[in-house]
């Protein structure tokens, strides 16, 4: 027998309440029962969130909600900064060229975060930009890029809105909507809301509905004024996953219970005590501003990363992700992401410890186990 462990960065673990949820029986979602849940998923949405605006919901992954900051805004030859500094990056930029989009792209080397000041260069360089593309956490690189800084920044142009990927980083590195003044920021259900893939989330500013006025970019399913006039009847306008909102609905209790602070502090306790072990087995850390929602590690000299990878899941029932793109085979990712704990952490760092020496790699066994247990109990 095996027992399995999930500390990737999408999906992540579900809570128990969560998962049996899901087994409740079917209702019709055109019912003042649906309603009633979804009204309640959405004001749990805007505490997540850390705004008053409207959250909008689509059955899709997170990248229909990256698809949807594009075409709701946007017309042919528009001009959007995008910030490419990992394959998340690259993927709004990909998304823009595919309508039409004049994608200005800000290069940044994979594992950096993107200086603030090169997107107020090219907003200066560059008139007419209406929109400009980043991620909280860069999940292919672990990097955390700080929004704060980049909106105070974008914030001062009239004509420009920010969209921010939060994809995987939303519930574990803190994102203040409101404070911050973000005009756009999408996620996904499979990361820190801890239910399966399938939910793709949008809040939108006053800022950025003006805007949406104005775009000519084709869309149907992904249409925000179809999807806002639903919202205001605590509906959506095409038919919703059912099953994951009452999930859904019990992770955002979860949430709630715990408080952001507390969620907060937790990922940051798991991603230290993660760092601390993987440095005291001599590797690297890839990113350079690392963030809560998961670590990414250079593989050493010698060693297969791919092959790490799948002795930790094949061998050890530990899955852990690989690099992307770029990085496939030379780096790996370990999450601390949603419905995790310490002991989580434990044991990716023992499953890592195990294939390491099945690997041939040299360290001190054990190492990493103790530096991630004195990381817990300072």
């Amino acid at each position: 027998m095996k027992k399995e462990y999930l500390l990737s960065p999408g999906p992540t673990p579900v809570p128990t309440d969560a998962l049996l949820s899901m087994a409740r029986p079917i209702f019709h979602h055109r019912t003042p029962q649906y309603q009633a849940l979804f009204k309640e998923v959405n004001e749990g949405l805007k505490y997540v969130f850390q705004t008053n605006n409207d959250v909008l919901t689509f059955a899709s992954s997170g990248t229909g909600a990256m698809e949807a900051s594009v075409v709701n805004f946007l017309s042919p030859q528009d001009k959007a900064l995008v910030v490419r500094g990992g394959k998340f990056g690259e993927r709004f930029a990909e998304i823009c060229e595919a309508y039409g989009v004049e994608v200005i792209a800000i290069d940044v080397q994979w594992g950096n975060p993107v200086d603030p000041e090169l997107i107020e260069r090219s907003l200066l360089e560059n008139k007419g930009i209406k929109a400009v593309y980043t991620t909280l956490c860069e999940t292919s690189t672990g990097v955390l890029n700080d929004i704060e800084a980049i909106s105070k920044i974008v914030s001062r142009y009239d004509e420009a809105i920010l969209v921010v990927d939060a994809i995987s980083g939303l519930g574990a590195d803190d994102l203040r909507t409101d404070d911050w003044k973000i005009d756009v920021v999408v996620s996904g259900s499979q990361k820190g809301l801890m239910i399966p893939p399938g939910l793709a989330f949008f809040s939108v500013s006053q800022k950025g509905w003006a805007h949406v006025d104005s775009a000519r970019c084709p869309r149907f399913y992904f249409d925000l004024k179809s999807a806002k006039k639903a919202y205001d009847n605590n509906d959506t306008p095409w038919t919703p996953a059912i099953s994951l909102v009452i999930a859904l609905s019990e992770s955002l209790k979860i949430i709630k219970k715990e408080t952001l602070a507390n969620i907060f502090l937790r990922h940051r306790r798991l991603a230290d005590a993660t760092r601390r072990a993987v440095e005291a087995l001599g590797l690297e850390l890839f990113a350079k501003a690392p963030s809560n929602a998961v670590t990414a590690v250079q593989v050493p000299q010698g060693i297969d990363g791919k092959n790490l990878v799948k002795l930790m899941r094949d061998k050890y029932g530990v899955t852990i992700a690989g690099g992307q793109g770029e990085l496939k085979g030379k780096t790996f990712r370990i999450a601390h992401l949603g419905y995790m704990v310490e002991f989580d952490v434990i044991v990716a760092i023992a499953a890592l410890e195990m294939a390491l020496k099945d690997s041939g790699y040299g360290f001190s066994p054990g190492a990493g186990l103790v530096a991630a247990q004195e990381a817990f109990v300072k």
